[in-house]
């Protein structure tokens, strides 16, 4: 599981009084033509807390030039609880709040060498998570605020992560059967061409299907959340291709696990290896033993 909670939380406003940054999605900014490499995606998420994002664009494969990741996370921004309005809330601290607002430098770098940028969401300790929305119009309302940033920011997505809400807190009810896949609903609704994708974790990992309607029908990807494990997401609707059942975490996955891991992946067909933990350390021949692997290629660091 992902080993960091944001504690030090600012909204990110999105008033339309309020002076705001120019919005990368109005910028006719030259885009790289997206390449589908051999041998699926690679995700990445980074704590931004104390490393750059920029990190996951510094690698390409030698063979081909592509980027080895091709999707990098921002790690993290919190469903938070304010006890005023009695409302979920999406907020940032400020580590996150510096990327988003300084998105021509940190975000749209990275989308032009074709990647995607993802927002995760985690929850912090006051008693909001994605499993216990009451009712519809409650589970629709985080979902604005959700797509209103993705949008507003230029992200191509967001990420879901049911870890640290400590459900209970604050009076909040315990997580429900219904309340993630109403998420899940609302969000696609608004966010019809983005991705959504969920680190199956947490509560919301045995609450994937109500009424009729299940996770895999709203989510494009889905990973495991064990760290030097091999173990395929049960997420109804996914194909293998949007599966990732192998995590390392960059810092303390031994390259023969992490190859090991890559081994399992495209032996038995699935289009997903997750990474977490990047920092600013030069780490090209460890991504190159999972590289080889996967993509038949090693993996040239450029600082």
């Amino acid at each position: 599981m992902l080993t960091s909670c944001s504690t030090l939380l600012f909204v990110a406003s999105c008033k339309k009084d309020e002076a705001r940054p120019d919005n990368p999605q109005t910028k006719s900014e030259p885009r790289v033509e997206t390449v589908t490499k051999a041998g699926g995606k690679s995700v990445c998420y980074v704590e931004v807390n104390s490393n750059s994002l920029l990190n996951t664009g510094k690698y390409t494969l030698t063979t081909g030039g592509q980027q080895l990741f091709d999707i990098a996370i921002i790690f993290a921004a919190n469903i938070n609880y304010n006890t005023t309005t009695g409302k979920a809330v999406l907020y940032n601290n400020p580590n996150v709040t510096n990327v988003l607002v300084n998105k021509n430098t940190q975000i749209v770098p990275l989308q032009n060498k074709g990647m995607k940028v993802l927002l995760s969401i985690l929850g912090n300790h006051q008693g909001a998570g994605f499993c216990n929305f009451t009712s519809r119009a409650a589970a629709k309302a985080f979902a604005q605020q959700l797509a209103d940033t993705a949008n507003y920011y230029g992200l191509d997505g967001i990420d879901f992560d049911d870890e640290y809400a400590d459900y209970g807190n604050n009076g909040l009810p315990q997580p429900n059967d219904s309340s993630f896949v109403m998420l899940l609903d609302e969000l696609r609704k608004l966010m019809p061409t983005k991705i959504i994708s969920f680190y199956y974790y947490g509560p919301a990992a045995s609450r994937l299907s109500w009424g009729g309607k299940k996770a895999g029908d709203f989510i494009n990807y889905s990973w495991n959340a064990m760290y030097g494990t091999y173990s395929v997401p049960n997420v109804a609707g996914l194909t293998k291709a949007n599966l990732g059942p192998a995590a390392v975490d960059i810092q303390a996955t031994s390259q023969s696990t992490a190859n090991w891991l890559a081994t399992q992946t495209k032996n038995n067909g699935y289009g997903i290896y997750l990474w977490y933990n990047l920092t600013s350390t030069d780490k090209h021949v460890y991504f190159s033993g999972v590289s080889n692997i996967l993509y038949g290629s090693s993996v040239t660091y450029t600082p």
